[in-house]
């Protein structure tokens, strides 16, 4: 649902028919699947996040950025739990490159964590540097200081704030293939290709 609100939100200012069709399409898909629920294991309590972007894919050539928070064990990659808190939003700045675009709602995602963190901690569940997986080798690199700045430097300043949490071990950032990434199906919902794809790689307990 999120994904299409934000699509449909893009465009609300100026509404088309297509505009129109689509919050349809929407309200049949609530009134079918009414009754969803989302399933819980138990876990360490430890707060995990997978972040993605997509690029140029909303109108004025804005991109879409997307985190999937979760509670699960201590390892990196283990069994998907359902998620605490899903976002989706599009981002009010024009970035230049796709690996921008994922800093960005790396960034996004890492600030929205930093209240849950300290709530879990303050309920009694001790949290590890958090971990933010991404699909972008170069937004890794990044954050890493590993790759040369000469692309990099008309990337926004805010962003190496990433690299200021890595280094006090808030979060603890790294990089796996974007069928691996639960954030990535709210970044780019609009391919219908995708959809197809998508029923066999992400399986929930919806």
């Amino acid at each position: 649902i999120l994904p299409a609100l934000n699509t449909i939100a893009a465009s609300q200012a100026k509404p088309t028919e297509e505009t129109m069709k689509r919050c349809k399409t929407l309200l049949d898909y609530v009134a079918t699947y009414r009754n969803v629920a989302i399933r819980f294991n138990a876990s360490d309590m430890v707060l995990k996040i997978d972040s993605d972007a997509a690029y140029l894919v909303a109108p004025k050539a804005r991109s879409r950025i997307a985190g999937y928070f979760q509670l699960n064990k201590q390892r990196k990659d283990t069994q998907t739990n359902g998620p605490i808190l899903s976002e989706c939003k599009t981002l009010r700045h024009v970035v230049a490159s796709s690996a921008e675009a994922e800093t960005a709602g790396i960034f996004h995602n890492a600030q929205i964590a930093i209240p849950i963190r300290y709530m879990l901690e303050k309920l009694g569940h001790p949290q590890p540097p958090t971990p933010i997986k991404t699909d972008n080798a170069t937004s890794n690199n990044f954050i890493y200081d590993n790759v040369t700045h000469k692309k990099s430097k008309s990337w926004d300043m805010r962003f190496y704030w990433l690299r200021d949490k890595e280094e006090q071990k808030n979060f603890e950032y790294y990089w796996r293939k974007a069928n691996k990434n639960f954030a990535d199906y709210h970044t780019k919902h609009d391919t219908a290709k995708y959809h197809k794809e998508i029923r066999n790689t992400y399986v929930h307990d919806f």
